[in-house]
């Protein structure tokens, strides 16, 4: 890894937490944002890239591509920027095992729920229909299993009984904007790595519900 550790973000929609990593790159002399690659050229996080500068890619899926030559096309896009750090941020596709294999350990995503709670879809409303008294957001390694990748971070937002989907992930968003931009900065730092499936902090093995300070 270089000095500055060059970080790339996948979106598909709004951005806001690629905007929060944007900030905390600018606060954090370790890592930089170098560019922002979408699937959806409508993506207002697109907008929010060219507002601070960084470069930016769109790779549209065209018509009867499989998953594999969509993802052989990402990565040539990928290579093009010689990221240190591949983030997830709301890019809303699955992508294939080849593809996830060759970033591992360099591929992180922000999942809206307390994994190994609600992998996959829908979560704040199966959240809200279970009646739990807590939820939140899990910061992960990728690995090919989706949603599966060992957990590093989590933050915990309680579930009121008049919540709708919205005013939960209003807060669950929140904490989101918290964490994953620390999480880029552990890995900018070279403080936080993947071993074998699991992640280590500090040289510390991270439990399976992220890090828990003691």
């Amino acid at each position: 890894m270089t000095d500055c550790c060059r970080v790339l973000v996948l979106i598909s929609g709004n951005g806001s937490n690629l905007q929060a990593i944007i900030d905390g790159c600018d606060d954090n002399v370790s890592a930089e944002v170098v560019g922002v690659i979408s699937n959806k050229p409508d993506a207002y996080g697109l907008i929010r890239a060219h507002q601070s500068e960084i470069d930016t890619s769109c790779i549209i899926a065209r018509k009867d591509e499989t998953r594999v030559q969509y993802d052989q096309r990402l990565k040539q896009a990928i290579e093009k920027y010689q990221p240190d750090l591949i983030v997830l941020a709301g890019f809303m596709r699955i992508l294939s095992d080849e593809f996830v294999s060759q970033y591992l350990g360099k591929m992180i995503n922000i999942h809206p729920s307390l994994l190994p709670k609600y992998t996959g879809l829908n979560t704040h409303q199966r959240a809200i229909e279970a009646k739990d008294a807590e939820h939140g957001a899990s910061v992960h390694f990728v690995i090919p299993q989706l949603d599966a990748g060992p957990v590093i971070l989590q933050a915990k937002v309680p579930v009121y009984e008049e919540d709708d989907i919205d005013t939960l992930a209003s807060r669950v968003h929140e904490q989101e904007h918290a964490i994953y931009p620390l999480v880029v900065k552990w890995f900018s730092l070279q403080r936080l790595k993947m071993v074998n499936n699991i992640a280590y902090l500090d040289d510390k093995a991270i439990g399976v519900h992220g890090y828990a300070p003691d």
